[in-house]
C-alpha cells in the first residue's frame, strides 16, 4: 500500500494574469523506492491545451506546453529534473548545480505516466519514478511544479514555492520545498 508523504496545493507564480483552476499534488512512496506523484488540475479544464496520449517516449522541450515536473536532489548541488507530459512523453535531465552541467539522465529508468481526464472539471496525471539510484546519490529534496497552457496560448506556472522575485524559476533552491524521507534499509 502506498505511504502518503505529502499533499500540497501548488501556487501560481505572481505573474499569472488569469487563473481559472487550482493545481495540487500528492506524493506517495510505494514499496521501498518508487515515488508516485499525482498531479491534479481542477476548474475550467476544458480550457486547457492537453496533448493527446501517444506511445511513451523521451522528448525534449515538453515544458513549452502543459507539463508537470519534479526536481529531485540537493537544491544547491546536483539534482535531476523530470518532465511528465499528458501525451505520456517524458524527459529526464541531470544538473551538476543550479542550471549548470545539464545532461540527459540516461542512467535512470524511464518514468511511467498515466494521464486521466475524468470530467470537464478535473484533469489528473500520475507519474511513477524509481528513486533507488537517486537516493544512493544523496537526493533528499524535492520540488513539484507545473506549466499549464490554455487553448488560447496563455501559460501559468505553478510550484510548491517560488523565489521571492523574478520570473518563474523551478530550478531555484526555494522551489525544492519538500524533504524526502530517508530510504528504508533492505
Amino acid at each position: 500500500m502506498p505511504r502518503v508523504i505529502s499533499k500540497q496545493k501548488l501556487v501560481a507564480h505572481s505573474g499569472a494574469s488569469h487563473v481559472a483552476f487550482d493545481v495540487g499534488a500528492k506524493l506517495s512512496l510505494i514499496g521501498s523506492d518508487v515515488l508516485m506523484i499525482e498531479y491534479v488540475v481542477v476548474g475550467s479544464v476544458d480550457e486547457l491545451a492537453i496533448a493527446q496520449p501517444v506511445l511513451p517516449k523521451c522528448r525534449d522541450e515538453l515544458w513549452k506546453h502543459t507539463c508537470f515536473e519534479a526536481f529531485i536532489g540537493r537544491p544547491t548541488a546536483d539534482y535531476v529534473e523530470f518532465n511528465f507530459a499528458p501525451s505520456r512523453e517524458w524527459a529526464m535531465y541531470r544538473f551538476e548545480g543550479y542550471r549548470s552541467g545539464m545532461q540527459p539522465a540516461i542512467d535512470l529508468r524511464s518514468p511511467k505516466i498515466f494521464p486521466e481526464h475524468t470530467t470537464d472539471r478535473r484533469f489528473g496525471l500520475t507519474a511513477f519514478v524509481e528513486l533507488g539510484a537517486l537516493w544512493n546519490q544523496g537526493a533528499t529534496h524535492l520540488g513539484l511544479s507545473a506549466i499549464i497552457e490554455e487553448k488560447g496560448g496563455a501559460k501559468s506556472y505553478w510550484a510548491l514555492a517560488h523565489p521571492p522575485s523574478g520570473p518563474p524559476d523551478f530550478h531555484h533552491p526555494d522551489c525544492f520545498a519538500l524533504t524526502l524521507p530517508p530510504p528504508k534499509a533492505s
